[in-house]
């Protein structure tokens, strides 16, 4: 097919990124730490860090982990902690140390907590206090050799610090009793500072990003370093499209350890010398927006139950949007009720985007000054190219649907010990099968239909959830809602729905299905309603499709 992608690039936009400006994500920090030492890099709770100090404590992690633990190049760190000042601290100071690090979601049970750290063959564990007892459970089942220990408080300065962990502990008993060993992680970022920094090269590992096993069991992405370093450079340079990110605010409620705030909060505003404001809690709605009302931000990237969840807050309406310049959608499909209102209380196009665990994540996204939603994932980023095929792998006509394939710099090497698994997805000429069933238009803009698992089969048509999620969702009386497939003995399969109402709502089924019947074709149209209080939700805010099939 012929890359019509590349005709419609905005100004501004290159075509292709230098995927070796950096020789790792290390030089990517240690060059920011230069340039921009006096600048804030991190904020969280009140408290701040400036990129020198974040040079300081990251070479004094780098340190302890060669230094006096002794490991060595290519050895494995998982970090197990929400967004905290220590997330940061750890991540680089690892990454420095020529090790890879293996993020780990603090919500994991011990069956899922052993299987990755098992999985890895992570030689040492950096880990919030409060989650210290599931390691506790499965340790002597690992491989892990080394424990380093932090608690919420500990980057505060006192007696804030000594206050927080007090009421964390005691008060709110948010600490679950553990007699896991480990090592302080206050003692560990004034450790001596790394002697000799090992050389790090491209192809060397950065991350093992496990999927969220959707499919089976979670699997390691294997992510070099020049799979990041080359992402990093395509999300600045569309981000950078108009005008430079230099300097810019960006607020940071998706965890870290997600590999979407990773790379598009994390690591391409530290390039550009920006302040990340880390949120710890982002489903702590009010205090959320108490936060954002002490800042001028510039830049906010989120997921659709999260503007969703914003917007349903008054508070949030009240706040000076005024600094505010790029919004952007990722992890999920944003419904166009929810862009739509965004643009009317913020004045600000919500712009969506595109990519998975397998690519670094970014694939697509549209141009920072769009003038309005246009319900598509945007452009291919530089240097990457998309194929559209069907089930035999052949290239489907311009703007029909058909699997989406990817290839480019930030595609992963393979899954982690997992060469049958690998061979379904990536083939010999560096494709990746993503698995999504999307479109491309004339102007290059490509479309999401939806996950080929999740598409819904009803009387030989093809109903996918996006677009009923989407059509019942616009109705002012709903908070969220998701979609699936459930048996049939008529039709095979039908379609049901789970909603949430908001607040007061008095709603119906029957009002929802005549609603329903105003948007789609009859054979779209919900069999099955069940009103939910809440949707099981992933940890980036990602309605759990699987979770649904399954009650």
């Amino acid at each position: 097919m012929e890359k019509i992608w590349l005709k419609s690039y905005p100004s501004g936009l290159p075509e292709e990124i230098d995927a070796d400006r950096f020789s790792s994500v290390a030089e990517i920090w240690r060059d920011a730490c230069s340039r921009y030492a006096d600048r804030p890099a991190y904020s969280n709770m009140g408290a701040m860090l400036s990129y020198r100090d974040m040079e300081a404590m990251t070479a004094s992690v780098a340190g302890y982990l060669r230094d006096e633990l002794k490991l060595e190049k290519g050895d494995r760190v998982a970090i197990m902690m929400p967004n905290l000042l220590q997330y940061p601290i750890a991540l680089f100071g690892v990454l420095r140390a020529g090790l890879a690090v293996v993020n780990v979601n603090p919500l994991y049970t011990a069956r899922e907590l052993q299987h990755q750290l098992s999985d890895s063959g992570a030689k040492a564990i950096f880990i919030l206090a409060n989650f210290a007892d599931t390691l506790e459970q499965v340790i002597d089942k690992t491989s892990v050799e080394h424990v380093v220990l932090t608690e919420i408080g500990d980057c505060l300065p006192a007696p804030k610090r000594w206050l927080v962990n007090f009421v964390v502990r005691y008060v709110k008993k948010m600490v679950p009793a553990h007699r896991v060993a480990g090592v302080p992680m206050r003692r560990v970022v004034q450790a001596a500072r790394i002697r000799i920094e090992p050389d790090i090269g491209p192809q060397d590992v950065a991350f093992l990003q496990y999927t969220g096993g959707t499919t089976g069991v979670a699997k390691g992405a294997v992510l070099t370093h020049r799979n990041i370093v080359a992402n990093v450079q395509q999300t600045v340079a569309c981000l950078e499209q108009t005008s430079s990110m230099d300097g810019s605010i960006i607020v940071t409620p998706l965890p870290l350890y997600h590999v979407l705030a990773l790379t598009a909060n994390c690591l391409a505003f530290v390039q550009v010398g920006a302040l990340n404001v880390l949120i710890t809690n982002p489903r702590d709605i009010p205090a959320f927006v108490k936060e954002l009302s002490k800042w001028k931000f510039s830049v906010l990237t989120g997921v659709n139950t999260l503007f969703n969840a914003l917007l349903n807050d008054p508070a949030f309406h009240t706040l000076d949007f005024s600094a505010l310049r790029i919004v952007v959608g990722g992890g999920m499909a944003v419904q166009s009720s929810v862009a739509q209102k965004w643009k009317e209380v913020t004045g600000t196009v919500l712009i969506e985007g595109y990519g998975l665990t397998e690519t670094s994540p970014v694939v697509c996204v549209n141009p920072v000054d769009l003038g309005a939603y246009n319900g598509s994932i945007g452009l291919p980023v530089p240097s990457t190219e998309v194929s559209f095929r069907d089930t035999d792998g052949n290239e489907v006509p311009l703007g029909e649907p058909g699997e989406l394939w990817v290839r480019g710099p930030q595609v992963m090497q393979g899954y982690w010990q997992r060469s049958d698994a690998t061979a379904e997805v990536l083939t010999d000429d560096g494709w990746l099968k993503t698995g999504d069933v999307a479109a491309i238009d004339e102007q290059g803009y490509v479309r999401i239909v939806d996950r080929k698992k999740d598409m819904i089969v009803v009387s030989g048509f093809n109903v996918y959830p996006n677009e009923v999620e989407d059509a019942i969702a616009a109705h002012d009386e709903i908070m969220e809602v998701g979609c699936i497939g459930v048996p049939d003995e008529k039709t095979g399969e039908a379609v049901k729905i789970f909603v949430v109402l908001k607040a007061g709502s008095t709603l119906t089924a029957e009002a929802i299905k005549a609603h329903a019947r105003e948007q789609l074709t009859a054979y779209k149209v919900p069999r099955q309603i069940e009103f939910r209080d809440e949707l099981p939700k992933s940890n980036v805010g990602k309605i759990l499709r699987r979770e649904l099939r399954d009650t």
